[in-house]
């Protein structure tokens, strides 16, 4: 045997057909390519050829984190994906390695600190009890999802990245189109398009802000010749469309605790301890189907015993990471005093979540308002009558019909 035959022969090509799952129901999929290794071989529905996925927690990190795993090489060719389009951006932050990703994210950092988070804090927190005031002022029984938890981040991330309140709207539905795989690329780019070209004429009528808002900063760093307008536009419609992700984490958040209702009590009877249990709920919903975008490995890479040579696919499951018994024991149960968590959920390296601390903000203030203020909150239907989307990247409830 030839040593390059040998990974081949160790790794057949697994298809990973993506089940629309409802619940929280873990990919079986994913769970049999766990125990096969830590590193194997697979082809999704969309795209060309194989690539390798990663499954362990440290290997995980290792790809994310390691300079010889290109994004920006993903844009020269088609590798097997879910997505049933692929438009990426030239120059966008999502498909740039550092230098140049390094330098645009330092455009928006300080919107995205733990003190830029804290200022929209208590306007988050208004906005967020007017909606529960209009939730009990109508009665149950009530759509969650469309009540709260949908135009709650919608309303969040405007106000953060500076969009006119009477804007939100516009922002949500160019959002849907942008994600949903149900109209086609043509649909999806036009979308794209659009939002783009409104968020340009946000960010140049802003060149000489001081604002603290994210089209502000960027407007201030194009007027300063850090960023173009072009690399500013790319980096605002990632971050608007990444805004509305608490919707779908949210809406896996209540799921459980209106589903384990045992889970929801202790969270009122131990208010102190939300922190810990949000970490708990973000580690282990899955986020997604199957996997989101890939790296192309630079160099010849070893990893577990298994070679990846310079110019193969390479994608990371931070699904399975969350999972990984090595550093998280017991993975399949909820535990809310799991100690360390040093959870995944949101990335991790270069390319981790701008938004992480703000969607953990959201999170917790979400989990206050409804368990506080509205106190015996619990499903409307049968569990399994809940309606989960179907045919899409991102998972989440249709909707939550909750009554109380």
């Amino acid at each position: 045997m030839t040593e390059e035959t040998l990974t081949e022969t160790l790794c057949p090509v697994r298809q990973w057909p993506v089940l629309d799952l409802t619940g929280v129901d873990f990919d079986p999929v994913l769970t049999e390519l766990m125990e096969e290794g830590p590193v194997t071989r697979v082809e999704l529905p969309k795209g060309e050829g194989w690539a390798w996925l990663v499954t362990r927690y440290d290997d995980v990190r290792m790809v994310t984190n390691d300079p010889r795993f290109s994004r920006e090489a993903v844009m020269d060719g088609q590798a097997t994906r879910l997505a049933p389009h692929f438009i990426p951006t030239r120059g966008a932050v999502g498909f740039l390695d550092p230098p140049d990703h390094t330098r645009l994210r330092r455009s928006v950092a300080a919107a995205f600190t733990a003190r830029g988070v804290e200022r929209v804090r208590e306007n988050s927190r208004r906005i967020l009890d007017e909606l529960v005031d209009e939730l009990l002022q109508d009665g149950p029984p009530a759509d969650l999802t469309a009540a709260v938890l949908s135009p709650f981040p919608i309303a969040v991330i405007c106000e953060l990245m500076g969009v006119p309140a009477a804007d939100r709207q516009r922002m949500h539905a160019w959002t849907q189109l942008i994600l949903s795989s149900a109209h086609g690329a043509t649909v999806s780019e036009k979308a794209k398009d659009e939002m783009g070209a409104y968020l340009a004429g946000l960010i140049g009528s802003r060149e000489g802000s001081t604002d603290e808002d994210v089209t502000s900063l960027l407007g201030a760093g194009v007027g300063r010749g850090e960023i173009t307008l072009e690399e500013a536009v790319g980096l605002a419609v990632l971050l608007q469309i990444g805004g509305e992700a608490v919707t779908n984490n949210s809406g896996q958040m209540f799921y459980i605790l209106l589903t384990r209702p045992e889970l929801a009590e202790r969270l009122r009877e131990e208010p102190e301890i939300r922190p810990q249990a949000i970490d708990e709920l973000l580690r282990y919903i899955p986020h997604r189907n199957a996997v989101g975008l890939s790296r192309i490995a630079m160099d010849d890479v070893e990893i577990k015993g298994v070679r990846i040579r310079a110019g193969e696919t390479v994608y990371v499951s931070y699904l399975a990471a969350n999972r990984d018994p090595d550093v998280f024991p017991d993975p399949e149960t909820i535990d809310f005093s799991r100690s360390p968590n040093p959870r995944v959920s949101f990335g991790f390296g270069p390319h981790d979540c701008p938004g992480g601390q703000l969607a953990r903000l959201e999170s917790q203030l979400l989990v206050d308002a409804l368990l506080d203020r509205v106190p015996g909150l619990k499903l409307a239907v049968p569990p399994g009558e809940v309606p989960f989307r179907k045919g899409v990247l991102i998972r989440r409830p249709e909707a939550l019909p909750v009554t109380w």
